[in-house]
């Protein structure tokens, strides 16, 4: 039975950043003390690269045995490893060579692929294997980082989109209304499967749609797709700046304890 969420209010994205550098810390810790390995799924977007310089940075890098932590992608754009708007490319030069991460911690999404579709199943075949999950179970994530789009959008699952009612597949191939249009993304079933799922949400053109996904009644997640992000038996854990937060009518500030 999924949770209430648990949210948090920052001064501004700097903060927002080092605290969630410091939970992710803190959720390796606990997954690598208890099965050996962290498994956590990345995000693209500007909040994720910040997140990237505090993990990388004097304060956390030691902190952390990184060679038992894999490495996938919650989605990925249609493009080249080093392409500008790689979502790999970006984690391969904020987060990964900084850390000097061994090439066989890191499974990422190969856009550069001529059929996404055939992409799509590979990747999820990769998942099988790694997590030993066979069909009809789902992987589980320790972790799974994610964004929302001002659209309220989440990884690649856009509103209006086929991939939004899919039941059984755990990545897909789908469309972007704007930007790179080809993607793929992890559904939504899959990414309810983790322990934790953590959004990192910034700025003010966030607000409205914060404001429906965590507040709102009665609102389609055909409109506002991270509204399908319940973990069934995980935390769903929401980061917000203040001006993010704006919009948002009740005192949500619960403070995520590290001891629970």
């Amino acid at each position: 039975m999924a949770g209430a969420p648990e949210v948090r209010i920052f001064d501004d994205a700097q903060d927002l950043a080092r605290e969630a550098a410091d939970l992710f810390v803190w959720l390796a810790g606990q997954a690598i003390s208890g099965d050996g390995r962290f498994r956590v799924a990345l995000s693209g977007g500007s909040t994720p690269k910040a997140i990237h310089a505090m993990l990388a940075g004097p304060a956390f890098a030691s902190q952390l045995d990184w060679r038992r932590v894999e490495f996938y992608f919650g989605d990925e754009r249609c493009v080249p490893p080093d392409h500008g708007e790689s979502n790999y490319g970006m984690a391969n030069a904020t987060l990964f060579q900084p850390l000097r991460i061994n090439p066989d911690q890191i499974f990422r999404m190969a856009g550069e692929a001529g059929d996404p579709a055939q992409t799509a199943r590979d990747y999820e075949a990769l998942l099988r294997a790694r997590f030993r999950s066979p069909a009809p179970a789902r992987p589980r994530f320790d972790l799974v980082l994610l964004g929302m789009g001002d659209d309220g959008h989440t990884a690649s699952l856009f509103p209006g989109t086929a991939a939004l009612a899919e039941r059984h597949r755990l990545v897909v191939a789908t469309q972007s209304p704007r930007g790179i249009v080809n993607r793929l993304t992890l559904t939504a079933p899959l990414i309810n499967q983790s322990h934790a799922v953590l959004f990192l949400v910034a700025g003010a053109s966030k607000a409205v749609a914060t404001q429906a996904v965590l507040e709102g009644r009665n609102v389609d997640p055909g409109r506002f797709p991270a509204r399908l992000i319940r973990p069934e038996q995980g935390r769903l854990i929401w980061f917000l700046d203040r001006a993010a937060a704006a919009e948002l009518t009740t005192a949500k500030q619960r403070v995520v304890s590290h001891e629970e």
